[in-house]
C-alpha cells in the first residue's frame, strides 16, 4: 500500500487520523554490500484535542509505516483547545529545536511550517501562529511541537488547582 508524503488516512476502529510527516531510507554498510532499511515519522490525532507522534523502522515501507502508527498511539497526549487555537503562547524544546506557538485570532488559520503544521492538523487547531527555531530536522520539530501542546494546562484549571493545594491559614483566638 504506498503512500504520497504527507498523505493522511483516516482510522474508523479509533478514530484517529494518521499523518505520514517524513520517510528516509537508510542504509547500513555490510560485508555484502549496502542493507537498506526505511524510517517512517508518523503523526495520528483525532482533530479534538489528542496527537500523538513516533518513528517506525523495517525493512519495507508500509511496515515502518504500520509501525510508527502502532507507536504513536500509545504516546498520544492531550491538549486544552480553546475557541480553536491554544490558551497561552507556549515555546517547546527538543534536541536544537525550538518550536515557538502563539494563539492566534478567530480567521487567521495554521500559520505553520510542515512538520509543525501535520502535528497541528492532526490536533485540531484551528487558528495559531508559529515559528520553528534551532534545527529543522522534522523528527526533532515533531518532538518539540508535541512538548509544547503537552505542557499547555486550561489556566482556570490551574488556578483551581493551585488554590486546593495552599495550605490553610491558622486562625488562632487571642482571649
Amino acid at each position: 500500500m504506498e503512500r504520497s508524503r504527507n498523505q493522511s488516512r483516516d482510522e474508523s476502529k479509533d478514530g484517529l487520523n494518521e499523518k505520514l510527516v517524513q520517510i528516509r531510507r537508510v542504509a547500513k554498510v555490510v560485508k555484502g554490500g549496502k542493507r537498506l532499511s526505511f524510517s517512517a515519522l508518523v503523526v495520528v490525532g483525532d482533530g479534538n484535542g489528542r496527537v500523538g507522534a513516533d518513528l517506525g523502522k523495517a525493512r519495507e515501507v508500509p511496515e515502518a509505516i504500520r509501525k510508527a502508527g502502532a507507536a504513536a498511539r500509545k504516546s498520544i497526549v492531550n491538549v486544552p483547545l480553546v475557541e480553536g487555537t491554544i490558551p497561552y503562547a507556549v515555546i517547546g524544546h527538543y534536541g536544537a529545536a525550538q518550536v515557538l506557538l502563539k494563539p492566534a485570532m478567530p480567521g487567521t488559520g495554521v500559520i505553520a511550517g510542515g512538520s509543525v503544521r501535520s502535528v497541528l492538523d492532526a490536533v485540531g487547531v484551528k487558528d495559531i501562529l508559529t515559528k520553528s527555531l534551532g534545527c529543522s530536522n522534522p523528527t526533532n520539530v515533531v518532538r518539540a511541537t508535541i512538548r509544547a501542546l503537552a505542557s499547555l494546562q486550561v489556566p482556570e484549571e490551574a488556578v483551581a488547582r493551585r488554590k486546593a493545594t495552599q495550605p490553610k491559614e491558622k486562625v488562632t483566638e487571642d482571649a
